[in-house]
This record gives C-alpha cells, sequence and structure tokens, in this order.
C-alpha cells in the first residue's frame, strides 16, 4: 500500500491517509480480509503521529472499512455492496464537482460537458 502525504495540501494529514485507505479498499486494491500495517508501523513510514494514524484508522471503522480484532491488528472489512456503491457515488459526486470547478475557465457549458460525456461513453467498450 503506497500512501503519499502531502504537507502542502489543505486537508488534515488523517484525512489524506483515511481517503487513500479508502480509495484502495473501493477499488479492490485492498481485498476483503487483508491486513493493514499496525498504527504504529503505518506512522513510523508516513514520519507522522501515532495519533494521527490511529484517527484515520477509527475513522475507516466508523465508516465499515476496516474492523479491528483485539490483539490482531486492523482487517479490510467483507465488502458490503451498498457501501461500495455509495462510495462510488460519493466519488463520482467529487468528480463532477470538480469538473463543474473547471469548467467556466473553459468556456464549457453545461450542453458541452454532457456531450463530453456521452462521446466518452461511446469510446468505452
Amino acid at each position: 500500500m503506497n500512501i503519499i502525504i502531502s504537507n502542502a495540501s489543505d486537508k488534515p494529514i488523517y484525512d489524506q491517509i483515511y481517503n487513500q485507505i479508502k480509495t484502495a479498499i473501493l477499488s479492490g486494491q485492498l481485498a476483503p480480509g487483508q491486513a493493514l500495517p499496525s498504527i504504529r508501523a503505518l506512522a513510523k513510514d508516513l514520519r507522522v503521529s501515532v495519533i494521527t494514524t490511529k484517527r484515520a484508522y477509527e475513522e475507516l471503522e466508523k465508516g465499515g472499512y476496516l474492523h479491528t480484532v483485539p490483539g490482531k491488528g486492523c482487517y479490510v472489512a467483507e465488502k458490503n455492496t451498498q457501501l461500495v456503491r455509495e462510495g462510488y457515488l460519493t466519488q463520482i459526486e467529487e468528480h463532477m464537482s470538480a469538473i463543474l470547478a473547471l469548467a467556466p475557465a473553459c468556456g464549457l457549458s453545461l450542453e458541452d460537458l454532457t456531450e463530453m460525456l456521452r462521446l466518452l461513453s461511446e469510446d468505452e467498450p
């Protein structure tokens, strides 16, 4: 698992960790039941506080992405299809928001964006 922390980002470090692990889980890069690095090991690898990685793991567990086995560690939770769908929908909404923010700088209207999406969907198998 490759997590990249940006000190220049406006997002807190725990949130960067949370989002990257969540994305890896939703994309299938991390399989259900797969063990994650310990909180201490991840903190050491990323050169961040143990408290920071602990918070990221706690948030992932609250969201249903991880489960903790006391004395054994944290594991990727079994995929809940509704949870996976909600995760994908959230990612789509985030990408669409970014598109809508960029479109005015390029002079693109909603109709232009719709046409671009239609053309892209035709290229997909």
